[in-house]
């Protein structure tokens, strides 16, 4: 099992272990030693290039130069992109053919976290056992190469990055739609898109209004951004805006608002973005979309009814893209906003993701809101459950009692899910059915079995 990596990365508290100085200098060095004895490089480079960015965090500072620090110790260069968000971080290294791009952020967690989330030189996550490797470098330390002399790496800041990822994200959106006319608001979190996605979004035409383009280091995903859309929404009533929009802190997942004020469903919107890639006849020759185990029952009748085929995996969006590599699919995402166009990006993008939304909206010439409500799903409940330990759920006899006796009262026709946050210590606790007086008391009951137990 992986000691530091979870679903996403390595995340938790800044300055607490394993989110310090010491064990991201530790895998910096790590990661450059990997990436450049890896069979799979693409290049003949001697010293290894290795793309690092960042959110907004006041603690990115420390880790930015300590992960910096651990590459040159290794002999490698880094470049150092300022605030950029994830997708970003993951074209910029496929872009300038580096070996791996690191990205310093928690995503959606408070700023006092942080996370260090690294791709491979083709803009990938990494798999389990490549993770598995790096841990194995960084606990054991003796395993690593001592570079001394010439052999040692530099480093340089290179903030005019960000203008290719706005040209690839301007690419992505069709030649058929344009955002003249519309006005949108725009809700950057006070993350790593506040300075990249106002300029996208004004550049093809729309008039924009910003929402949490002021970082300050600690009000990352501070009461707005995708976490908190309620405040988004109600500047698209106050302004009579045609779309909100709401990314994370590190601008990997989107949260749609339409002209009403009304805030969409995530797997509403995979849904009406999966019917329009297949009318656009751009969904593969499999019509297959991914999604996860979270993914809501209603949707996959959804796509079933309009002649596609839904496949899921576990939580996490690059378990969503390991699926799409093995299969001839194009589009997932997950619930919670991930959504991963593979023929414009090798990640979840938000940015991208929202002019893929207006594209919808304007080719069937409906607001998002009435294509969204298409889309009916089953009434569900996801509970977050604060725990001090991650004790296996099989391992828990109260629990285990009151999962057989709910699945009883379902009688089929609905899911108990249960599952730890891959990045917070956290028990999620999904209950989805038919009934929705039912799961709710279901959910409860779930609960307070989990707390009895624990």
């Amino acid at each position: 099992m992986r000691k530091l990596f979870g679903t996403d990365g390595i995340r938790g508290k800044a300055n607490v272990y394993p989110m310090t100085g010491e064990v991201a200098m530790a895998l910096g060095r790590a990661v450059t030693q990997y990436f450049f004895k890896s069979q799979n490089r693409t290049n003949n480079r001697k010293a290894p290039l290795i793309v690092i960015g960042k959110d907004t965090r006041l603690s990115c500072y420390m880790l930015e130069q300590a992960f910096a620090s651990g590459v040159c110790s290794q002999g490698g260069r880094a470049i150092l992109t300022g605030p950029l968000t994830t997708p970003g971080v993951a074209f910029v290294a496929q872009s300038m053919r580096a070996d791996a791009g690191i990205m310093i952020s928690a995503s959606h967690n408070p700023y006092f976290d942080n996370g260090i989330k690294i791709f491979d030189g083709n803009g990938f996550k990494l798999p389990d056992e490549v993770e598995l490797e790096l841990e194995r470098l960084i606990l054991n330390p003796e395993l690593l190469e001592v570079k001394l002399h010439e052999d040692l790496g530099r480093a340089k800041r290179l903030d005019q990055v960000m203008g290719r990822y706005i040209v690839r994200a301007k690419q992505a959106f069709s030649l058929r739609s344009s955002l003249e006319g519309l006005r949108i608001v725009l809700d950057c979190a006070n993350g790593a898109g506040y300075k990249v996605a106002p300029l996208i979004f004004e550049e093809l035409g729309a008039e924009v209004i910003n929402i949490g383009v002021n970082p300050n280091g600690t009000n990352i995903n501070k009461g707005c951004g995708a976490l908190y859309p309620e405040q988004c929404a109600r500047a698209v009533v106050d302004y009579r805006a045609d779309f909100g929009i709401c990314l994370d802190g590190d601008g990997d997942r989107l949260i749609v608002v339409d002209e009403k004020g009304k805030i969409i469903d995530g797997d509403q919107l995979l849904g009406t973005l999966a019917k329009y890639l297949d009318h656009m006849n751009q969904l593969g020759a499999s019509k297959t979309v991914i999604g996860t185990v979270m993914s809501n029952a209603g949707l996959e009748n959804y796509l079933t009814r309009n002649g596609m085929n839904f496949h899921r995996t576990q939580v996490g969006d690059r378990y969503i893209i390991k699926k799409m590599l093995s299969s001839d699919a194009v589009f997932g995402g997950e619930p919670s906003g991930h959504l991963i166009f593979k023929n414009h990006s090798t990640t979840g993008d938000g940015i991208l993701a929202a002019l893929k939304v207006i594209e919808c909206s304007l080719f069937f010439q409906k607001s998002i809101g009435e294509l969204a409500s298409e889309v009916d799903l089953y009434p569900q409940i996801l509970n977050n459950v604060k725990v001090k330990e991650k004790v296996p759920f099989e391992n828990l006899p109260n629990l285990t009692k009151v999962v057989k006796e709910s699945e009883s009262k379902l009688k089929g026709k609905g899911r108990i899910l249960l599952r730890y946050s891959g990045t917070e210590d956290l028990a999620r606790i999904m209950v989805e059915g038919e009934n929705d007086t039912e799961i709710k008391r279901i959910s409860i009951d779930l609960e307070e079995a989990l707390l009895s137990d624990i």
